[in-house]
């Protein structure tokens, strides 16, 4: 049987169109998209929730709710939100507000939780997207402990966007320590621009993956990142049993594909190397089966 390939598409970011002409801003412009993404071969469907009018992130749980629910009404996907308001609160109830919410209305199987804080900022002659100083991106202990107990409530799975190595050591650890919360999913992000973790290399996630296997050993991993191809990298991602994203959140600034390409692009690269591009079912499937992460 093939090697089933999980493909989530990151659709938007907050880039503003600026910096991604193609990307879509509006719930009908996401849910039409996201709708052409699974049907060309993705599973999972990632978007930012974005004031109709500037294109700048919000945290619009009406919004969250209309690009949902407009996907999953026509195909079945996996459909999660960015919808956090910057600058970030550190009480874990008003960070988490919209995704709890989307749980009441039963509209949200995911949810971000990303376990660590780094610098954002990029190298030399890169896009300055954050000024001469950088920005800091901020998780600390109390907010992520109390975010991850809200999971646990709710009922939304962590989607770990993992920053530095250091990361995925402290979400196997909130995981472990947390009781009733649902089997993580770890994202490695590569960049050549920014300069955080490791830069797109078959090195990097071959390291990163032996990471997963000592801290995490059955959890699920994926490769994503930002101003990244991830195209190049298929091959050793399915070589080690790792997970696929793409998308006009993480590809390179004004890139003129559209998320639509971008997945027909993974879904041949992943076929080439011996995979096969998994459903929304199989995927839930495939976690409802995982046994979970050792005790410390």
């Amino acid at each position: 049987m093939s090697n089933k390939v999980w493909i989530e598409v990151a659709m938007n970011g907050a880039w503003t169109r600026v910096l991604q002409p193609n990307i879509p801003i509006t719930a009908e412009e996401i849910s039409r998209e996201g709708i052409d993404c699974i049907n060309a071969g993705a599973a999972i469907i990632h978007a930012h929730s974005l004031d109709p009018e500037t294109g700048k992130q919000n945290s619009d749980v009406d919004i969250c709710q209309g690009f949902i629910e407009g996907i999953q009404s026509k195909v079945d996907a996996i459909v999660y939100p960015s919808s956090i308001d910057f600058p970030m609160s550190d009480d874990p109830d008003v960070r988490n507000a919209t995704s709890n919410e989307l749980c009441r209305r039963g509209a949200l199987e995911w949810g971000i939780l990303d376990p660590g804080s780094c610098n954002f900022s990029t190298k030399e002659g890169a896009a300055n997207l954050f000024g001469d100083d950088g920005d800091i991106y901020t998780n600390g202990p109390v907010v992520l402990k109390g975010s991850a107990k809200l999971a646990a409530e709710y009922g939304w799975r962590p989607a770990y966007a993992c920053y530095e190595p250091g990361f995925i050591r402290e979400g196997a650890m909130l995981y472990r320590s947390i009781p009733n919360v649902k089997m993580p999913v770890f994202r490695f992000m590569l960049s050549d621009s920014f300069t955080f973790c490791f830069p797109p290399r078959e090195w990097a996630i071959e390291a990163l993956a032996m990471l997963m296997a000592e801290e995490a050993p059955d959890a699920p991993w994926m490769v994503a990142g930002l101003d990244i191809n991830t195209i190049p990298l298929i091959p050793k991602i399915v070589e080690l049993g790792g997970h696929v994203r793409v998308g006009l959140e993480d590809a390179p600034f004004q890139n003129e594909k559209t998320n639509v390409q971008w997945v027909e692009e993974a879904v041949q690269a992943i076929r080439d190397a011996g995979g096969e591009p998994a459903t929304a079912a199989e995927v839930r499937l495939s976690l409802e089966q995982k046994p979970g992460l050792p005790a410390n």
